[in-house]
């Protein structure tokens, strides 16, 4: 294990997709690729910001249609709605959650077990503390898009808060 991999993440939750694109397009724009980002929503949000044509099957994921440009209707959406088309993808059933990037990598053989367990279940499983994925188990049933990164350093583990803080709710490392 290296010492990225020890650092501690930090997740926020967005109530609206345009501050989750903004905080998105911060991470990438400092150097943190699709592989690196994780992001969680309800399928209904994914429908709601434009998913409605990104077909996840049996945690991996199939566009239908012309493209996911003109299916999200402009820039905003694109970029989430990109790393669910271009990343690992898992919609686990039964508690209508869909995750994308490294934590739904982790989740693709045991999504069935990760309903089971119901939202919070699958939100404790996957490495978050139990009262943050509360949290953030209220969150996405609202309607919340929830963000998380593991910082390549502390500069950037800081910056993160700070900018999540002024748009996101519930932050946390």
């Amino acid at each position: 294990m290296t010492d990225y991999d020890k650092a501690p993440m930090v997740t926020s939750s967005f109530r609206d997709h345009e501050t989750a694109e903004h905080a998105y397009s911060d991470l990438r724009s400092r150097g943190y690729s699709d592989h690196d980002i994780h992001v969680m929503m309800s399928d209904d949000t994914r429908k709601r910001i434009g998913g409605k044509d990104l077909k996840i099957e049996h945690g991996n994921k199939a566009m239908e249609g012309a493209g996911l440009g003109g299916a999200v209707g402009g820039a905003v959406g694109a970029t989430i709605l990109g790393l669910m088309a271009a990343a690992s993808t898992v919609a686990i059933p039964g508690i209508g959650l869909v995750v994308a990037g490294p934590l739904a990598g982790a989740l693709t053989g045991g999504a069935a077990g990760a309903a089971a367990g119901g939202l919070l279940g699958t939100l404790v499983g996957m490495g978050i503390p139990e009262e943050r994925a509360k949290v953030y188990e209220k969150d996405l049933k609202e309607g919340s898009i929830v963000l998380g990164v593991r910082p390549k350093n502390d500069n950037d583990a800081q910056y993160f808060e700070n900018e999540w803080r002024n748009t996101g709710v519930h932050v946390y490392r």
